[in-house]
C-alpha cells in the first residue's frame, strides 16, 4: 500500500509500487509556490498523490518538474494540470509518443520493434486496466545544462546527466533540504536486449552526484537512502567499475578480482552489477 510520507521540513514524498511500476512522487514546498517532482504513471497516480497533499493540508502544486521521459513518470501530467519543467531530450523523446496507440496490439508491436519492453507493457496493462485513455502532455519549460527554480525560502536546482538508463535525464537537488532525487539515472539500462551498465557514463555520473552534499538521496523507485547507504552504493559501483576495466570485461575475471578486494564472496546485488557492467562492454 503507498504510503506519503514527510521527508525534512519542506519535503513530502509517496512511496512507489512495483506491481504497476508507479515511482516516487514528491512535493518541495516553498514559501511561495510548491514543485512536485515527477507527475506520476496515470491520472489516478496523480489524483491520489494531490489528495494526499490535500489531506496533509499542503498548497497545491504550482509547478511539476520531470526527471526524465519513461511513461511511469510522465503519464500523470493531464491531471497535474500546471507547468512543467524538462529537459531538452526528454520534450524530445515525449513528442515521440504523442502518435502512441496503448491497445496491447500496439504494446505488442512496439515490443517486436524494440522500442518497448514487455515489464514497462505489463505495468500499463495493470495499471490502466482495459481502458487506457493515455494522453502526453508535452512540457511548458525545457532547460539545457541547469537550471534554478526558487520556491520562496528553498531552491531547486536541475541539472542535466549523462547516464545509461534515461539519458540526458534531470537530477533535483534542494540545497536547503539536503536532498538529491536521483529520478531513475543510478539504474541500469533495461532497454537493450541485455541489461547494462557502461563504465564512462557511470564514473561521469558519478562524479557529478559527488558535487553535491545531501542527507538523502531519493531512487524514484526504492525509498529515501541515507547518505552513508548511499555511499555504500557508490562504493560497489566504483569498485565494479575498476574490475571491469582491469578484466576487460571478462566476467569471470570481473568476479575473481572484486573477491580479491572485498576478501570475501560477493553478494547477489554485487554479482548482478558486475554481469550488468559486463554486459555494458558488449554494447
Amino acid at each position: 500500500m503507498q504510503q506519503f510520507k514527510q521527508l525534512t521540513h519542506r519535503i513530502w514524498y509517496q512511496t512507489p509500487v512495483s506491481e504497476t511500476d508507479r515511482p516516487i512522487v514528491a512535493v518541495i514546498t516553498g514559501d511561495d509556490r510548491s514543485l512536485v517532482i515527477d507527475a506520476g504513471n496515470s491520472s489516478q497516480h496523480a489524483a491520489l498523490f494531490l489528495d494526499e497533499m490535500k489531506k496533509q493540508g499542503l498548497k497545491q502544486p504550482d509547478l511539476v518538474a520531470l526527471t526524465h521521459w519513461h511513461w511511469d513518470h510522465i503519464f500523470g501530467m493531464k491531471q497535474m494540470a500546471v507547468p512543467t519543467i524538462a529537459t531538452k531530450r526528454t520534450v524530445e523523446e515525449m513528442q515521440k509518443m504523442m502518435d502512441y496507440e496503448w491497445s496491447d496490439e500496439a504494446l505488442e508491436e512496439r515490443i517486436q520493434q524494440a522500442i518497448e519492453i514487455p515489464f514497462c507493457a505489463d505495468a500499463i496493462k495493470l495499471e490502466f486496466g482495459a481502458n487506457r485513455d493515455i494522453e502526453i502532455v508535452l512540457p511548458t519549460i525545457q532547460f539545457e545544462g541547469q537550471l534554478e527554480v526558487d520556491l520562496g525560502g528553498v531552491q531547486c536546482l536541475l541539472r542535466q546527466v549523462e547516464n545509461d538508463h534515461s539519458p540526458e535525464s534531470a537530477l533535483i537537488y534542494i540545497p536547503q533540504e539536503r536532498v538529491l532525487f536521483l529520478g531513475d539515472a543510478m539504474y541500469a539500462d533495461i532497454f537493450s536486449a541485455k541489461w547494462n551498465y557502461t563504465t564512462d557514463q557511470t564514473t561521469r555520473l558519478l562524479d557529478v552526484i559527488a558535487e553535491y552534499d545531501a542527507d538523502y538521496y531519493v531512487w524514484s523507485h526504492g525509498e529515501a537512502m541515507p547518505k552513508d547507504e548511499f555511499e555504500q552504493e557508490v562504493t560497489v559501483l566504483r569498485r565494479a567499475i575498476e574490475v571491469t576495466q582491469q578484466a576487460s570485461g571478462q566476467v569471470s575475471d570481473m568476479r575473481r578480482l572484486y573477491r580479491e578486494r572485498v576478501e570475501r564472496d560477493l553478494t547477489t546485488g554485487e554479482e548482478e552489477t558486475l554481469v550488468f557492467f559486463a554486459n555494458g562492454t558488449k554494447k
